[in-house]
This record gives C-alpha cells, structure tokens and sequence, in this order.
C-alpha cells in the first residue's frame, strides 16, 4: 500500500508535515513498515481541500487532528 502526502505550500500550511509525522509514528506502532510506503509530493491540484492525501489509487483530505481516525478506519482494515 502506497500513502502519498502533498507537501506543496497550501497543504504545508495546512499542517502536512504533521501528518507526516503522525503517519509515521502509526506506521512503526502498528509494525507496518513493510505493508505501508510512506511517501510526499508536491502539489497534487486539489489545494482547497486541505491536506491532500493518495492511498494507491484514492484521494483523502486530512488535518492532522483526523490523521489517526482515517489512519484507524481507511489504512489498518484495508492491511
């Protein structure tokens, strides 16, 4: 499974490096380093929507207080 961040200038407004942070610190919590790339981008077009998020083929708008919600209902079922 292939996470992507958009870490272009409206989504790091927005708080992207938290959610990568946070993304990363669930990653190794629930030990699925080897399930789940974690990667960034910039800009992915959709910059009034938040924090732009892929998950393979999926898009997501995420702050970082939803970050470990979606992470718990969108990443952990679909592993």
């Amino acid at each position: 499974m292939k996470i992507t961040v958009c870490i272009g200038s409206s989504c790091h407004l927005k708080g992207s490096r938290q959610i990568v942070e946070e993304l990363q610190r669930l990653i190794a919590d629930h030990d699925v380093k080897d399930k789940v790339e974690l990667s960034g981008t910039f800009c992915m077009n959709n910059c009034t929507n938040g924090v732009c998020v892929t998950v393979d083929q999926a898009s997501y708008s995420l702050t970082p207080e939803t970050t470990e919600s979606f992470f718990a209902t969108e990443i952990l079922p679909a592993l």
